[in-house]
Parts: C-alpha cells; sequence; structure tokens
C-alpha cells in the first residue's frame, strides 16, 4: 500500500520500504548509542539536548554531541547531492547508505571505532534522502516524534468520527524503529560493532528492490 506518510498527499510513497528502512535506523541507532555510551548516531534531537547540557557543564560530551550533529547534516547534503545526480534519486540514496554502511563495517573490523561511527553517521543523515521530492523530505526514517504527533492526530480524527485506520501507517513506523532497536541492541553483545555489516547488507538489498 502507498500513503504520503507526512499527511500531505503530494506523492505515492512505498510505505513497506518506509518500514524496513525505520527498522534499519533503530538498528543503527541502538549499535551506536551503545557503543558512544548514551549518545546518537541518527536521532539528532537527543543529541542537541546532550550538546547543551555539555555546555552548561563544560563536558566533552557537548563536543561528541555537537560533532555528530554536524556529521549528519553532512551525510543529508551528501545523500541529498548524490540523489539528485542519479538517475533514480531514491536508488542512488539507498546506495549511498549501503556503502556508507558498509565502509562503517569495514572501519569497525579494521578497529577504527570512532571512523565507524563518523561512517554510521553519515549514513543516517544520508537515510533521510531516501524519500526527498522537491528538496523536501516526505518520510522522516531516523526520527519518530513527528509520525507520533501525527499518529495521535488521526487517532483523536478516527475517535471524532474521522477515517477509522488512518493512524496504522504512522504506529506501523513507529514500532519499525523500535523493533530495528531492539535488534540492535541484541546483537551489539555479540558482534560489538561489526554488526554493522548486517545493516550494510539490508541496506544494499533495499537498494536492490527499491
Amino acid at each position: 500500500r502507498d500513503v504520503a506518510v507526512t499527511g500531505v498527499q503530494t506523492c505515492a510513497l512505498p510505505i513497506s520500504l518506509a518500514y524496513a528502512l525505520s527498522s534499519l535506523a533503530g538498528f543503527v541507532d541502538a549499535i551506536g548509542f551503545i557503543a558512544l555510551g548514551g549518545f546518537f548516531v541518527s536521532f539528532m534531537s537527543g543529541n542537541t539536548t546532550r550538546a547543551a547540557v555539555g555546555i552548561v557543564e563544560r563536558s566533552s560530551a557537548g563536543l561528541v554531541a555537537a560533532g555528530l550533529i554536524v556529521t549528519f547534516v553532512v551525510g543529508v547534503i551528501l545523500g541529498s547531492l548524490l540523489g539528485r545526480a542519479g538517475k533514480d534519486r531514491r536508488k542512488t540514496a539507498l546506495l549511498v547508505v549501503a556503502a556508507l554502511l558498509s565502509i562503517a563495517a569495514a572501519l569497525a573490523s579494521l578497529g577504527f571505532a570512532r571512523a565507524t561511527i563518523v561512517a554510521a553517521t553519515l549514513a543516517m543523515g544520508a537515510e533521510n534522502t531516501v524519500f526527498e521530492r522537491d528538496g523536501e523530505v516526505q518520510i522522516g526514517l531516523t526520527y519518530m516524534t513527528g509520525t507520533l504527533v501525527k499518529l495521535g492526530q488521526r487517532v483523536a480524527g478516527a475517535l471524532a468520527g474521522g477515517e477509522r485506520w488512518a493512524w496504522i501507517p504512522y504506529l506501523l513506523l513507529w514500532l519499525g524503529l523500535l523493533v530495528g532497536a531492539v535488534a540492535g541492541a541484541a546483537m551489539y553483545p555479540l558482534l560489538g560493532l561489526q554488526a554493522l555489516w548486517i545493516a550494510a547488507v539490508v541496506a544494499a538489498a533495499l537498494a536492490f528492490v527499491a
């Protein structure tokens, strides 16, 4: 089924791909969160709060969070520019994500933990450009605040006599992130940062079927 998850019917979007990419983001973010001891590679609202607290407390945490934010934005820029240059914007963006995650996993295998986090953060920034259209992101894949707001609004609409099941796509998108994060947290004790190889393979597969 294709829906416009933003609630604005500007184009038909393959929602099943969005669910998969949301799970991928949760998987990578959980791995990064554990490896970094409480920082995020995809959820920049959390890093913004960490940066603010770090500034007030004059701790190195502020610099770490700020660095992750800048890296994420660079990933968005990279994904957007390369996506525009490709013949198939969505597939090109997915290939960028797969390439960056492969680089991250390879760096993890070589023992370069910091460089691994940089590459993974770039990948998460680039992932948000997969559903870019006319310079605007149609579906946010690595952050769920807006999705949960839409979920609440659609539930309220259903209770008020509106469309009964309009809230389900938003719930599934959030659940995708949750399930992916659970999987990432479960794999980290077993594989460490090398669990990113799983994410790289999944991203490549999604690019193939996009």
